[in-house]
């Protein structure tokens, strides 16, 4: 008779870590996003988000959709509309603002902030990976209520 040596479990099973590691990383990355938009919601003003917390966000958070493979041309699209809104508010400029100009300035502005909304809810719809991109800047923009916010 032959004898067969026992069996051996294969402790290294690289299919079952594997979708819990994927699942976990998902995880993280709503977690991040959660965050953030958490973080945003406890302010009053957007300028208030601490300069040190916003940047290890956008550390975090940066990654997140790259892993996401969200399309450059997505963050470039909502990042012109911000640029033109900015341009805008530099033609009518001068050195010092009273704050009655600078609301006056804002007024003529804060429709186009809110309407960045529905393209980031459009670019979403349309691409999956948008979507934290779009929660995240949804909640920013909800916090905008003057020049300094924005």
């Amino acid at each position: 008779m032959n004898a067969r040596p026992p069996h051996k479990p294969n402790n290294q099973s690289p299919r079952k870590d594997h979708p819990k590691r994927d699942h976990s990383r998902k995880d993280q990355g709503r977690n991040i996003s959660k965050q953030i938009i958490e973080a945003i919601n406890e302010l009053d003003y957007l300028q208030d988000y601490n300069i040190r917390t916003l940047v290890e966000h956008a550390q975090d958070f940066g990654p997140f959709l790259r892993k996401r493979r969200l399309e450059t041309n997505q963050i470039r699209k909502f990042l012109d509309a911000v640029n033109r809104l900015k341009a805008q508010l530099a033609q009518g400029d001068s050195e010092e603002s009273s704050p009655k100009e600078e609301t006056v300035q804002f007024a003529e502005i804060e429709t186009d902030i809110v309407l960045l909304k529905p393209k980031l809810a459009y670019a979403a719809a349309r691409q999956d990976a948008a979507k934290p991109l779009s929660d995240v800047m949804s909640a920013a923009i909800d916090k905008v209520h003057s020049l300094k916010d924005f």
